[in-house]
């Protein structure tokens, strides 16, 4: 990989804010070389770019983040299969309540102390998949809901 190339691909996984110098030690260049890549991917909004404490940070913009992933869902899936994969969210969390009776991951977490090891892991993973599918459904619901609007739009003019 070229030194850009690095640097964007690193740049791309960056959930918490960093700053040019760390990214150019992760991706073994210099910090003037990653700012003026980290700076280039700021001009075409995939990061974001923040000052703290006398320090220039940058990191993921979520927004543009989670407007790719709808369309990339939109492209990829049927309004079908966006449907049927919204209702099987829904449904496994709706399980989840039911047999643990909680209303949340946090609360399935807080109860792995009154349970014997081999269960307390396995609440652990479900909290977790249940973070994950919590997170996914705003995004797979945009994805529908906005599904005749973009792919109208999505067609290249003749």
């Amino acid at each position: 990989m070229t030194r850009g190339e690095r640097v964007r691909a690193a740049a791309r996984t960056l959930r918490t804010p960093r700053t040019a110098s760390w990214v150019a030690e992760e991706t073994e260049t210099t910090t003037k070389t990653a700012q003026k890549y980290l700076d280039q991917l700021v001009e075409d909004n995939v990061l974001q770019k923040t000052d703290r404490g006398g320090q220039t940070l940058y990191c993921v913009d979520q927004l543009m983040a989670t407007y790719r992933e709808v369309a990339a869902l939109q492209r990829e899936h049927d309004r079908e299969k966006l449907a049927d994969a919204l209702e099987s969210m829904r449904a496994q969390i709706a399980e989840w309540e039911a047999e643990y009776d909680v209303e949340s991951p946090s609360e399935l977490l807080a109860s792995v102390s009154d349970v014997a090891p081999d269960e307390a892991e396995r609440r652990r993973a479900i909290a977790s998949e249940w973070d994950h599918l919590a997170d996914r459904l705003p995004v797979v619901k945009a994805a529908l809901k906005e599904y005749d609007w973009a792919t109208d739009r999505d067609g290249v003019p003749v």
